[in-house]
């Protein structure tokens, strides 16, 4: 029995040494994957501990040692410090305004107070603690103070509360305020110049990249839909088809952060491309209607799988129409996602968007005429749903090329490049191009051939 209960406890201790060996194992390949999505994070968590090292430092200055409650700035770059320029320069602004404005105040509460006697003077400081809190509280619930002021009013509230009820004296609360306020700034500040300076992460900048990769995704979920919805091989798509054909998935749950970047990139100093007063406002605005498009995307998509007896017919007879809409749709979604990304104007859509427009008018006149009288009704319901929703979607991509057209006039993107059409290349005509106005020569030519490259000779 001893020899049994030893073997045993061996066994399990074996077990559990395994366990912890796959445990640590997949923990790593988590952080390795977490890592790989997007280096900035690494980057960041390197950040903030340079900063917290830069304000650890005024530990070891002792003159500022022997002034200031300098943990307060450690403090400070734990809570301010985030991930993206917009969000930390927000957090610091919010936790350095609310600290003046609650220090100040608590400082004029105890200056009113003060003459009130020892039973007078906590009984109203309690009051005004009890209101401004409740005050502070209910304006949290405001949609506007919480996105941007949110974490403002929350420091208001922990920073006059904490001043008020300190008992100290007039000198002393002013030194505390003072303090309070210093040290927030200084940390405050510290996590700004780190976050501009070493690496920076642009929210405005990831906002323009979501918006523009998740139209990309509709497009592409929408080039495969047609072929795939009329192909019904039986067998399980490819992995790669199967995700470019789900891409508009990650459209449907992108509103909490497309809103988060929006209000953080308002924050942000002007960049580049993102001049002052950027419309990010319109970004929003493009996001929802992506997102009206990917609901109806999603619904073509239970069609792809589903179990049920549809008519050739029917089939034969709106195949055409629905993959025209379906591919053209996709592809106009694709030139306007390109068009956000290098920011011009996205005329290079409505070719398009206009042949799609016409299959869908096509269909609609199919779908109103006299030849479903002698068709099974229940072999067509699947198919017309199908119809139905393309002419929906076709109709989306439109309000979405509206929306970016808004953006891209509102933004100043820069205008499209004249291109030569694909019909006249394919035509098999001559072109040539004479750039004596740019050059300031007129003996330069370029001669234009479907057959050959360009040429360039001089006479």
């Amino acid at each position: 029995m001893v020899v049994a209960s030893g073997s045993r406890d061996k066994t399990g201790f074996f077990t559990q040494g395994v366990k912890l060996k796959a445990n640590m194992v997949d923990m790593a390949r988590s952080v390795r994957k977490l890592g790989q999505e997007d280096p900035r994070r690494v980057v960041h968590s390197l950040k903030v501990g340079l900063t917290l090292i830069l304000v650890s430092a005024f530990y070891y200055y002792y003159p500022l040692y022997n002034n200031f409650y300098t943990i307060w700035m450690v403090m400070t770059v734990v809570l301010v410090f985030e991930f993206s320029v917009g969000a930390t320069l927000g957090k610091g602004f919010n936790r350095g305004i609310a600290t003046l404005l609650a220090g100040g105040l608590a400082f004029g509460a105890h200056q009113l107070t003060k003459n009130l006697g020892r039973v007078g003077e906590p009984i109203v400081l309690g009051l005004l603690v009890f209101l401004q809190a409740s005050i502070s509280t209910f304006f949290r619930f405001f949609p506007k103070i919480k996105a941007s002021y949110d974490y403002g009013m929350l420091i208001f509230i922990m920073t006059f509360s904490f001043i008020s009820v300190s008992g100290l004296r007039d000198d002393a609360i002013f030194k505390l305020a003072l303090e309070r306020l210093c040290t927030v700034s200084i940390g405050g500040a510290a996590c700004i110049f780190v976050s501009i300076l070493v690496f920076p992460v642009w929210a405005g900048q990831d906002l323009h990249n979501l918006i523009a990769l998740n139209i990309e995704k509709l497009g592409n979920s929408l080039e495969g839909f047609g072929d795939e919805y009329f192909k019904r091989k039986g067998g399980e798509a490819c992995k790669d088809d199967k995700e470019i054909l789900e891409g508009y998935k990650s459209v449907l749950n992108s509103k909490k952060c497309e809103e988060s970047l929006a209000n953080y990139a308002a924050w942000e100093p002007p960049l580049g491309r993102f001049p002052f007063r950027h419309p990010w406002k319109l970004y929003l605005k493009v996001g929802t209607v992506a997102r009206e498009c990917a609901y109806r995307i999603e619904a073509l998509n239970g069609y792809l799988n589903a179990d049920f007896q549809e008519s050739s017919e029917v089939s034969n007879l709106i195949q055409e129409a629905c993959t025209i809409m379906s591919v053209e749709s996709g592809k106009a979604l694709k030139e306007l996602a390109l068009a956000i990304k290098t920011m011009v104007q996205p005329s290079s859509a409505d070719s398009h968007i206009d042949k799609a427009k016409s299959s869908a008018e096509n269909l609609k006149s199919l779908l109103k005429s006299g030849i479903w009288e002698d068709i099974d009704l229940l072999k067509v319901i699947a198919g017309v749903t199908v119809a139905s929703i393309l002419i929906d979607v076709v109709t989306c991509t439109e309000k979405i090329a509206e929306s970016i057209r808004e953006l891209a006039s509102t933004a100043q993107f820069k205008s499209a490049e004249p291109t030569l059409s694909p019909e006249k290349l394919q035509s098999g005509q001559m072109k040539c191009v004479k750039l004596s106005q740019i050059l300031n020569c007129p003996h330069v030519v370029i001669i234009v051939s479907e057959l050959t490259p360009a040429v360039f000779f001089t006479k």
